[in-house]
């Protein structure tokens, strides 16, 4: 089977089910380790948490990469 025929299948298929396909395509590449999952859940947990007590601020993203973009400008 050529390369092109799934492509071509998969892209003529609805988006949920096209972003179904994608991310299977990539956990067979990269598989998810159950450890490093529960980690970042709670790294994530944590910072909504921070955001919803108002213990930190929320900065947009636009901000945030026009400082870094002054930062390595110098």
């Amino acid at each position: 089977m050529k390369t092109s025929e799934p492509i071509a299948e998969a892209v003529s298929l609805p988006v949920e089910d096209r972003a179904l396909v994608v991310e299977t395509l990539l956990r067979s590449l990269n598989p998810p380790e159950a450890d490093v999952d529960a980690a970042w859940a709670k790294v994530a947990r944590q910072r909504l948490d921070e955001l919803r007590s108002g213990k930190v601020e929320p900065v947009l993203g636009e901000t945030v990469f026009n400082r870094i973009r002054q930062l390595y400008a110098k």
